[in-house]
């Protein structure tokens, strides 16, 4: 047995070589294909990772065109707000003027009134001193019995309400 027994040996640890072998070798065949797995999983990942990039690359844009709407719309805002205010201060011109004007054509009317009531009032002193002088020489008359009067009925006056300011501006609601 003693030639055998190196051989045995030899040949045991051969053996035991060769499994070491084999297993490594599984075990790099397994780390080969946890490394595939990796990589696809990694070239996923890289490719999530573009498109989460381009994503955001997308929304940087539309935010910065939503920016770019907003502000433009502050400023029209703010234009219709100085419009606002200008057609308001015109619109208080306005009635300011209409209130004047109307207020003269009141002044105007009433200075006619008086004018009408002063020359109803010299009429009929014109008339009492004809028919007095006529009494007095005993003249006829010269109008018959028929002279009718205009009456003296004060035409009714439309009267003209002023507008208020706050009436009649623009609702800007």
């Amino acid at each position: 047995m003693a030639p055998s027994a190196p051989r045995t040996r030899a040949a045991a640890a051969l053996r035991m070589k060769q499994i070491a072998l084999d297993n490594q070798g599984r075990t790099i065949r397994r780390l080969r294909a946890q490394l595939a797995t990796e990589r696809r999983g990694l070239a996923a990942t890289k490719k999530e990772l573009e498109e989460t990039q381009v994503a955001l690359e997308a929304s940087h844009k539309v935010i910065a065109g939503l920016t770019e709407i907003g502000l433009s719309m502050s400023k029209k805002i703010e234009k219709m707000k100085v419009k606002k205010q200008q057609v308001r201060a015109n619109h208080v011109e306005c009635h300011q003027k209409f209130q004047a004007r109307i207020h003269e054509a009141e002044d105007s009317m009433q200075a006619q009134h008086l004018l009408i009531e002063a020359l109803v009032d010299e009429k009929d002193s014109l008339l009492q001193t004809i028919h007095g002088l006529q009494e007095a020489n005993n003249a006829p008359a010269p109008f018959d019995g028929d002279w009718e009067e205009e009456s003296e009925e004060e035409p009714e006056e439309e009267e003209i309400e002023d507008i208020l300011l706050g009436e009649g501006e623009i609702d800007d609601e």
